[in-house]
């Protein structure tokens, strides 16, 4: 049986234009709204995506967002993070859902410094749990579309449709953002776009994983998050951060997803590939 460890209590320590577009009106087929808001994101990726535009599309239903919530200090993680990685050559891969894995930084007291371990995606696992009305958080955790999850295995698509996602990663790297929700909400939106790295090894020399050669896969290498307003619009241009961390990466993609301001539950996601897949040592 595969445990969890338990972490802390609370008391612990280019561009990107997003355009939300009203509901098409029933009437008369025409879409009478006006745009609600762009935004503009830099996006630099590790590899040449090419000049022909790579295209991410969710479609009007929804696509899932499964997180893990993992650490390199914890020993009860390869397992999880081994069945994330099985994802990889899922068919609805993308499709239907789109895998995310972020390491927190709470099991770094332990004696191992997870080199891709942020205190923000550790706050992210508490705001999580805090929704959960649950005091501590713990590894390896799954969530499912903002709700608590058992594992990585991820239901068939239901009939939910929240809108059209739709991510062009341009030649000049830059992507635009678009998404149409299915109804028009006077709420302000959030977009959150992440790049994902693959093939991922690291020796591990201290704490519980020591002396192991662990693999990983839709790590969370950066995260940009933009709050968006429900009327007018606006541009932003922001450099998506890169570390060395990419380098060692066999592959590469983004993610993105939509939710509604003030919550982090997911309400649209989309994702694909960045680059190819990269021999090791090529």
């Amino acid at each position: 049986m595969q445990r969890n460890h338990r972490g802390s209590n609370f008391g612990e320590a280019g561009k990107s234009c997003l355009v939300i577009r009203p509901a098409t009106s029933a009437g008369n087929g025409t879409n009478r709204g006006v745009v609600v808001c762009s935004i503009a994101l830099l996006i630099f990726v590790s590899q040449t995506v090419g000049a022909e535009p790579v295209v991410f599309e969710s479609g009007p239903k929804k696509v899932q967002l499964l997180e893990l919530f993992t650490s390199e200090g914890c020993s009860s993680c390869p397992p999880a993070e081994a069945s994330l990685g099985r994802l990889v050559s899922d068919p609805r891969l993308w499709h239907e859902f789109v895998p995310v894995a972020f390491h927190v930084d709470y099991w770094d007291r332990l004696g191992w410094k997870d080199p891709f371990a942020s205190a923000e995606w550790t706050t992210r696992q508490r705001l999580y749990a805090a929704n959960w009305n649950a005091d501590s958080v713990y590894t390896p955790a799954f969530v499912l579309n903002g709700r608590e999850w058992r594992d990585a295995n991820v239901p068939r698509l239901s009939e939910e449709a929240p809108g059209a996602l739709k991510a062009t990663v341009r030649g000049d790297n830059t992507v635009v953002i678009d998404f149409e929700p299915a109804r028009r909400e006077a709420r302000d939106f959030e977009v959150y776009l992440v790049r994902l790295g693959f093939g991922i090894r690291m020796n591990v020399r201290a704490g519980e994983n020591s002396g192991r050669n662990l693999h990983h896969d839709f790590v969370v290498l950066s995260l940009t998050h933009e709050k968006i307003a429900a009327h007018g619009s606006r541009e932003r241009h922001l450099p998506l951060p890169r570390s060395d961390i990419d380098t060692i990466s066999n592959r590469t993609a983004a993610a993105v997803w939509i939710t509604r301001a003030g919550d982090i539950t997911p309400v649209q996601a989309a994702g694909g590939w960045l680059s190819p897949e990269v021999e090791p040592g090529k």
